[in-house]
């Protein structure tokens, strides 16, 4: 059995005993971070190397950030996008060696898209979405091509369908739930990647983020932004994808949850 889970931490300092209690209690064996919101030398390496876990880490200062935490060896093999010139922390893939079948499993943290709330008219940012998204899926294509047991998991900041939101009227027009990213997507899965909570739970909401607002979790008004993609591979061997609320109902908890995907050795 093999266990991928992935959670935007939202801050793994602030986080950092919850983490460390999830880690202990449910032991994947990667977990997949995004927005760390630290930098290396702020990393709490030594506490998760004590929870037995090695991690690494593509960090930036206050904001962004992502990891592979693996109870196995791993080694980096893409920091950031290749050939997508980035000043941000958006994207780590590893090489991961799992009883013995060497994985390639990435931790992904699309970039949001909305404008800034003083510049409602700033399409900058929607800009460098669509063409984040773009070089992602080129980069995806490739890894389908040459590469075997592949996972693509973390906060995708896309909204896929109407079933995926609380409420889709209130997102008309949100960068998180237009055409242009939800088309992105679906491109992923037309590649070969399959959406392993979709597959396995065609009915369920399948929230990972609830707002912290206006109790949004308490009422579960929430989103389905988190993502689990696996290759054809890996896809014939799912056993089970599940979502655990416990670690959102926590004291100082993030504003998402954590998603874990299983699969058959």
């Amino acid at each position: 059995m093999v266990k991928i889970s992935t959670l935007n931490i939202n801050s793994v300092n602030a986080r950092l005993s919850n983490l460390c209690d999830w880690l202990k209690n449910n032991q994947p064996d990667v977990l997949l971070l995004q927005e760390i919101k630290c930098e290396f030398n702020n990393f709490p390496f030594f506490d998760l190397q004590m929870a037995g876990y090695e991690a690494k880490i593509l960090g930036q200062k206050s904001y962004n950030g992502v990891a592979l935490l693996s109870r196995h060896p791993l080694e980096v093999i893409e920091e950031n996008l290749p050939n997508f010139q980035d000043d941000n922390s958006r994207y780590l893939e590893c090489n991961i060696n799992i009883n013995q079948q060497q994985y390639t499993i990435a931790s992904v943290y699309l970039p949001n898209g909305n404008p800034p709330q003083n510049n409602p008219t700033d399409i900058s940012k929607f800009t460098y979405k669509l063409q984040w998204m773009d070089a992602f899926l080129q980069h995806a294509e490739k890894l389908f091509i040459s590469r075997k047991n592949i996972i693509l998991g973390g906060d995708f900041n896309v909204i896929l369908t109407p079933s995926d939101v609380y409420n889709p009227e209130l997102f008309k027009g949100d960068a998180l739930f237009v055409p242009e990213v939800q088309n992105r997507l679906r491109r992923l899965m037309r590649l070969g990647y399959c959406d392993t909570y979709r597959t396995l739970h065609p009915q369920n909401n399948g929230y990972t983020f609830w707002d912290y607002n206006a109790s949004s979790f308490q009422n579960d008004l929430g989103l389905r932004i988190d993502y689990i993609f696996s290759s054809p591979c890996l896809t014939d061997k799912l056993i089970s994808c599940t979502i655990d609320k416990n670690f959102r109902a926590q004291e100082k908890s993030s504003d998402h949850t954590v998603l874990t995907a299983e699969f058959g050795d």
